[in-house]
């Protein structure tokens, strides 16, 4: 059974996220990282930076969220085409390498929301989901991204009205109440 690393309001709860919207059964290893079970021997095997999430799958040591999405993506929900595949690809590197820094860090943030938000509202102006016509791990990257944004910059999404429909579209699914939804009320 695929096992799961994480802490408590940790980034592991994207991946569970996602390993539920797949339903796949997995068991959730949570770490006391206050005490510092992500440094011991034993979880440094698996992940060597000691961050989480982490899984193992099989033989399969992963760590890194957007890497651990790809892989589940590939494993359990496998894109129709190379094309798809590129596409969940770029969305979910951007979820983690543009959006996350470009708000959550205070010093872009004025300059890169605008931008950002408007790029992104254009894109879902046209489709319900990012990447076809159906949710992928692509809309779990951006739509945790864009809830932990208004959960924790208390930004709002009134001027980018698509993205405001996007995210209480992803985030009315049953998985992402049972996950990231239930950690946030």
């Amino acid at each position: 059974m695929l096992k799961l690393y994480g802490g408590a309001r940790s980034r592991a709860s994207i991946v569970q996220w996602y390993l539920e919207e797949l339903e796949i059964p997995y068991e959730f290893v949570l770490l006391d990282l206050q005490a510092g079970e992500h440094l011991q021997p034993n979880f440094l095997a698996i992940n060597p930076m000691g961050k989480v999430p982490a899984i193992i799958d099989g033989n399969l040591k992963l760590w890194e969220s957007g890497a651990i999405l790809l892989y589940l993506a590939d494993q359990y929900d496998p894109p129709a085409d190379l094309q798809q595949r590129a596409e969940i690809a770029q969305w979910v590197l951007f979820a983690n390498a543009t959006l996350g820094p470009g708000i959550f860090v205070e010093t872009s943030r004025e300059r890169e929301t605008p931008r950002l938000f408007s790029g992104l509202s254009r894109c879902l102006e046209q489709q319900s989901f990012l990447v076809g016509d159906r949710f992928t791990a692509a809309d779990v990257a951006v739509g945790s991204m864009l809830a932990y944004i208004s959960l924790m910059l208390k930004l709002g999404y009134d001027d980018y009205p698509a993205i405001g429909n996007y995210l209480k579209q992803v985030t009315d699914r049953p998985a992402f109440q049972k996950t990231i939804g239930a950690r946030s009320s």
